[in-house]
């Protein structure tokens, strides 16, 4: 394994309440924007206009998207590259589809003319949106508790597993709280960031906490804080380097990979910081509080 930096002795457990109190403080951020804005959601939760048209000549996305928030009108678009067509959604009521849709086919004119096709002109309605975040939460709640009973038959304690589930919600929650205060669109795309966000959260607890374990085998006489410490600083330079690689792929997506994905890929930057935040300063500390606090 390549050492990224050579060997450290800072003291995690030392400065956890600084931490801590860091967390508390965007956790109240976050309850307060939920409060006060709430969540920009998507048309998947809303419901909305589809409109699919299928142009002659080939149309990049760019210029529709152009010439739709040329009319005002901000839309979802879907690529369907061997038709060249392209699915367009728009946020509203029932009771609008037509005038919305008019408003969309009269701005892709701006493009090429009349050249093109429409194939689709409906209203979706958010119940599937609803019926899927619902899953996803479920899907959640139960990972979270098959962390803990494994995580808890793993090191044969319990706390380990909660911490490592704190962890999960304390990331999830902040990218929910940067979404919020960004005003980014909330659809189906982003539950996925959310639960990416999860596992990535889990898998570099587990980590830190696997070589905690190694090293309470070897040194069972060592004080927690102390090994909790040395294990956060052993693994140290893999943490930041497997971080990085996540971190610069998707600063790159965000950077170049356009409008369609810019929302998931902030999200991910933000679960991709917060993620080794709280391995290091969050759940690995509520361990040796923890188990300071039962002696």
């Amino acid at each position: 394994m390549i050492e990224l930096l050579p060997k450290t002795h800072i003291d995690f457990v030392k400065k956890r309440f600084i931490f801590f109190t860091i967390s508390g403080i965007v956790t109240l951020a976050g309850i307060i924007s939920l409060s006060v804005k709430g969540l920009d959601l998507g048309l998947d939760f809303t419901g909305g206009t589809l409109v699919q048209v299928k142009f002659e000549k080939p149309v990049d996305i760019s210029a529709i998207r152009t010439a739709l928030k040329g009319a005002g009108i901000e839309a979802g678009i879907q690529t369907y590259s061997e038709t060249n067509s392209f699915a367009l959604k728009v946020k509203g009521t029932q009771e609008n589809v037509n005038e919305t849709a008019d408003k969309m086919t009269a701005a892709l004119k701006t493009i090429q003319g009349d050249s093109f096709t429409e194939e689709k002109r409906d209203y979706v309605g958010p119940v599937v949106g609803r019926d899927l975040s619902k899953k996803a939460l479920f899907a959640i709640i139960l990972s979270m508790f098959g962390i803990i009973v494994y995580v808890a038959f793993r090191f044969s304690n319990p706390v380990w597993g909660t911490a490592g589930v704190i962890g999960i919600m304390h990331d999830v929650f902040v990218a929910i709280t940067a979404m919020s205060l960004a005003n980014r669109e909330v659809d189906l795309v982003i539950v996925a960031a959310f639960l990416t966000i999860a596992g990535y959260s889990i898998n570099d607890t587990i980590v830190i906490f696997d070589r905690m374990r190694e090293n309470m085998k070897k040194f069972p006489k060592m004080p927690m804080g102390q090994l909790i410490n040395m294990s956060i600083n052993e693994c140290l330079s893999r943490t930041i380097i497997t971080t990085l690689t996540v971190f610069i792929t998707v600063l790159v997506l965000f950077l170049f990979g356009g409008s369609g994905i810019n929302n998931f890929a902030f999200c991910m930057l933000i679960g991709t910081i917060t993620g080794v935040y709280s391995t290091i300063f969050i759940c690995s500390p509520i361990v040796y509080q923890w188990e300071h606090r039962a002696k």
